[in-house]
């Protein structure tokens, strides 16, 4: 157990930002999953207007540092594709 008050003052900024990251990511998950969903149904205007929020969802977490920024733009790409292929074999 630290000793030092600065110590411990990090340990409940850790804290606060795990519970924060956990539910950022759990966020993507969820919109990247509710995409997939809408793609599959074939309901490529709602899609497309939840590929927006998605793709500012994933820079905002670049940003902030929660996932590299290669690693958002790898997601937007591939949502982005998937959709265009979609839109393309209609």
């Amino acid at each position: 157990m630290p000793i030092k008050h600065a110590a411990l003052k990090e340990i409940r900024k850790d804290r606060k930002r795990r519970v924060r990251n956990s539910a950022v990511r759990s966020s993507l998950k969820t919109m990247t999953r509710q995409l997939h969903e809408l793609l599959t149904a074939q309901k490529l205007d709602d899609a497309s207007a939840l590929l927006k929020r998605v793709a500012k969802a994933y820079d905002h977490a670049a940003a902030k540092g929660l996932i590299h920024r290669n690693t958002a733009a790898r997601y937007k790409s591939r949502l982005t594709l998937r959709l265009n292929r979609q839109r393309a074999a209609r």
